[in-house]
């Protein structure tokens, strides 16, 4: 079936149920890209804090909520997922001098506590508790770095879900904070100096008038030094580059304390460079000529895993799609490198350097392994694990023997393993219960061709001696961009789903990471149609292999996933009940000049290039509605705090499909949570909000999909 994608221009009001619908005015504003004006007639709606925006905000969460409100499976939903949230869980621990440091929840906790204890075997006690600072639990725990001398554990935290963090210094021994405090960060680690007199880390410009809440496009980050102790107006400037305010860096100091590691990225390329300082006696150079450019060509990405002394090791995909581990001279430089574990069949997504050992995580079909070396490159086995599964992190000190590996399944919550490098024994250090019996269902991985014939990888989950007639309500959850994997991984709300009969799929689609750089690559810029025709492709596969139908199908997917739900529904619209795209990109023509949105143009490009337009607008959410099309139903989220994917790209889409699908469709709903920035990906959700979330999500795909029926 050949689909006609009509312009916005052409929007017909009348065809909409516009008696129902909250008014969503229009205006007059044409952009000129490239000799094409292009309407665009809910720009007012950018102006988020306008009392129009207000207004339009107020009167959609208020028909959404009373459209939700009629659907009993949202409360049934709700209900479900506290039940099964309420069980304690505890993350990898990491160390520092004597201390071990973790977080744990015990259940349904905002925010999951820092606990800290002395010694593997030592007594937890809580360090941070973020659910002590906001009465709602928004106020969340990021970054975490301790000292080398263990004395200071430097942490970030981020308020209402936006991605602005305040960094401050607790003593570890004495639960403390210091007077230091440092603002106006985002995407920053917090790299300590070894004499532990300071760290680095990177900041971005103060906004305006000192206003968190801006939207304005990220630019002119600098890297800075700061000494405890003293104001962030000391801290010494260490490295900028003022003639590229739209590249992006960070700073890591290496195991011995000896080199500052700066990884530099720049909009519309998916390599990196790699800077380095030598800090010798410890100290902060300032801003100039100490600086060397290692790599300075962004052909290809470079990950720095470790040195011994001189010699730096990388992974890296120069050469190998796959990814291989190289070691560099520094006296030598690039061209002499030498490859140290060589690319494989399987992808090798990270890897780490523990006592004398490479640590490195492989995929296979988008499941994980680990294999270790020696640094000569020689195989030293493996670390086993529990099963097929997804290894969540992997931690351990540069000089200790001992590493702790994260890992968990669909079916499986978690298990904490700690692996002995000088012995080789495995042993488990925590496992996670929760009140759901497994062994009624099954995880498949199956395998079936996208458009062009690609095999894409599907994970398909469900109960056992599930009837193969079509007749199951069907999850399908995508996302197909930035190198991302989607592997087989625990969370809660699919087996709520599963529970009650249905079938979850989760796709491994083009754009993602799950067999290297050129999987990557053809999922970008104008190959991005790759991945809209995979994940069709697969949700046509489920329904004619009779796992579920099209009209029992509820298509999920999050900011860059949210952007594939908007494309996808918009090309397919009969391909599903019900689609529930989350602060998705929706305006491809103007993403880029908000936030952080420069930086994807590495998988996007954009549209000030006129072969970028031209590819932009063919698959644009937001330009491509199906004027006229009966939409399945369609429940659009975002946070008015999301300074990741701006908000107005979901207020622009919703209004545009509510106006352009037919008498008929489905309902088209918006649902702004207030207080609330990316969620999900962003990992700063309270868990109240999180299941209140998945509730109105779950709820509305669960009522168009039949659930229970």
């Amino acid at each position: 079936m050949r689909i006609v994608l009509t312009p916005l221009a052409a929007l017909v009001p009348a065809l909409a149920l516009a008696a129902s619908y909250p008014v969503s005015k229009t205006v007059e504003h044409y952009d000129d890209y490239h000799g094409t004006k292009v309407p665009d007639p809910y720009r007012w709606l950018e102006d988020i804090d306008s009392p129009d925006t207000r207004a339009w905000v107020k009167a959609q969460n208020a028909f959404t909520d009373a459209e939700l409100a009629r659907m009993p499976e949202v409360e049934q939903v709700r209900r479900r997922l506290t039940e099964l949230w309420n069980f304690p869980r505890t993350s990898v621990p990491f160390k520092e001098a004597n201390w071990y440091f973790f977080t744990r929840n015990d259940g349904l906790q905002n925010q999951s506590p820092l606990y800290v204890q002395d010694g593997l075997h030592g007594t937890p006690r809580v360090l941070i508790d973020p659910n002590a600072l906001s009465a709602d639990g928004t106020v969340a725990v990021t970054v975490t770095s301790p000292s080398p001398d263990g004395k200071w554990l430097g942490y970030g935290l981020a308020r209402a879900g936006s991605d602005w963090n305040e960094f401050f210094l607790r003593d570890v021994a004495t639960g403390q904070d210091a007077p230091d405090q440092i603002k106006w960060v985002k995407f920053s680690g917090l790299s300590w100096t070894h004499d532990a007199k300071g760290f680095f880390y990177s900041r971005l410009p103060e906004p305006p008038g000192g206003n968190a809440k801006v939207f304005s496009k990220i630019e002119n980050r600098k890297l800075y030094y700061h000494r405890v102790g003293t104001p962030q107006s000391e801290d010494a400037l260490v490295f900028a580059i003022p003639e590229h305010p739209e590249r992006s860096f960070g700073g890591q100091v290496s195991s011995d304390g000896r080199y500052l590691v700066i990884g530099v990225t720049q909009p519309g390329k998916l390599g990196n460079s790699i800077y380095y300082l030598d800090l010798k006696d410890g100290a902060a150079p300032q801003l100039g000529g100490a600086v060397v450019k290692l790599v300075d060509d962004f052909a290809a990405s470079y990950g720095f895993i470790g040195n011994v002394g001189s010699v730096f090791y990388f992974r890296t995909d120069a050469g190998a799609p796959r990814g291989r581990i190289i070691a560099v001279d520094l006296d030598a430089g690039l061209a002499a490198a030498q490859t140290i574990v060589p690319e494989s069949a399987d992808t090798l997504e990270l890897a780490r350097i523990s006592t004398g050992k490479i640590v490195a995580t492989y995929m296979h079909d988008a499941t994980n392994r680990i294999a270790l070396f020696d640094l000569a490159g020689e195989a030293a086995g493996e670390i086993p694990l529990p099963g097929l599964g997804s290894v969540t992190s992997v931690s351990g000190k540069f000089k200790d023997p001992e590493v702790f590996v994260g890992f968990n399944s669909f079916l499986a919550p978690g298990t904490v393993l700690r692996h002995d490098l000088a012995t080789g024994k495995t042993e488990t250090h925590t496992e996670t219960k929760i009140a759901f019996d497994p062994s009624g269902y099954e995880v498949k991985q199956v395998f079936f061709p996208s458009k062009d014939g690609t095999k894409i990888p599907l994970f398909v989950v469900h109960k056992k001696g599930l009837k193969l007639d079509g007749s199951a309500p069907g999850w399908l959850y995508g996302y197909g961009g930035f190198n991302i994997s989607h592997k087989p991984a625990f969370a809660v709300p699919p087996l709520v789903w599963i529970e009650r009969g249905g079938v979850y799929a989760d796709v491994c689609l083009r754009g993602g990471g799950e067999y290297g750089e050129e999987w990557h690559k053809a999922g970008t810029k104008e190959r991005k149609q790759n991945v809209f025709d995979d994940y069709i492709a697969a949700a046509d596969w489920l329904c004619a292999n009779g796992y579920t139908s099209h009209n029992k199908l509820v298509l999920d997917g999050r900011s860059n996933g949210g952007l594939l739900l908007g494309a996808v529904v918009n090309q397919r619209p009969d391909l599903c009940a019900a689609a529930v795209p989350a602060v998705g990109v929706m305006d491809m023509l103007r993403y880029h000049k908000f936030t952080v949105g420069a930086a994807w143009a590495s998988d996007f490009g954009n549209s000030d290039t006129p072969e970028g337009f031209a590819y932009l607008r063919a698959y644009s959410p937001l330009h491509t509605v199906n004027v006229g099309a009966k939409y399945p139903a369609l429940l659009v989220t975002t946070g008015d705090h999301d300074d990741r994917v701006y908000p107005a790209h979901s207020y622009k889409y919703a209004a545009a499909v509510q106006a352009g699908a037919a008498s008929g469709s489905g309902p088209i709903l918006i649902h702004i949570e207030s207080n609330a920035g990316h969620g999900g990906s962003s990992g700063t959700s309270p868990v109240s909000k999180t299941i209140a979330d998945w509730a109105l999500r779950m709820g509305f795909g669960a009522h168009f999909a039949g659930w229970g029926k």
